[in-house]
């Protein structure tokens, strides 16, 4: 993805957040506008359409959870705490609100409704975080700190299905520790006892 106008980026960044507040057909250019204090027009040169709009701002998010995990994996060096400090990511922006839900989980919840464009993007993000996460149990059953009842792909589908279930919870009830109070359980199995 080139690099993006400052404009661009703070329509993206408003993006983020109506998608979080309210989904895809939750917000319009109109709401954008608004917050970013620029007219409609300045929006449709950025981005013609909401699918132009919307698949910019996937593009952009799989690139920052692709550099993320990079960051992950060369800051430390065992699987099951590259997996805690996932963990611990989306519990901080649970808990500070800065990113309190998945982006591509809350528009995998509007799948049928979404344009094919953005329906692929959703589904690409999904494809490469299991595989992400599938490397990471792999690797941790392979330097025996991980232990796993399924084979690693299984196993990595229930670990995305509980964190973004567990980001529901934590919406549903209004209570940022609700995340991790279920995400710590799961850790706890999946670590091999000592």
């Amino acid at each position: 993805m080139n690099k993006l106008s400052d404009t661009a980026d703070l329509i993206l960044a408003c993006t983020r957040k109506l998608i979080v507040g309210g989904g895809y057909n939750g917000f319009s250019y109109a709401d954008i506008a608004e917050v970013v204090g620029i007219r409609k027009p300045s929006i449709h040169h950025h981005f013609p359409t909401k699918v132009d709009l919307v698949t910019a701002l996937l593009a952009q998010y799989r690139q920052e959870a692709e550099a993320g995990f990079q960051g992950l994996q060369s800051a430390i060096a065992d699987p099951l705490d590259q997996l805690r400090a996932y963990i611990q990511y989306w519990s901080t922006c649970i808990s500070d609100a800065s990113a309190p839900f998945c982006v591509c989980a809350l528009l995998a919840s509007e799948l049928p409704a979404l344009p094919g464009e953005v329906a692929l993007a959703v589904r690409a993000h999904f494809r490469f975080l299991s595989a992400w996460v599938t490397s990471v149990l792999d690797r941790g059953v392979q330097q025996g700190t991980i232990s796993l009842q399924y084979p690693a792909r299984v196993e990595a589908e229930a670990f995305m299905a509980t964190v973004h279930g567990a980001m529901l919870s934590a919406r549903a009830y209004g209570e940022a520790d609700m995340f991790a109070a279920i995400m710590q359980p799961l850790l706890e199995r999946m670590a091999v006892k000592r």
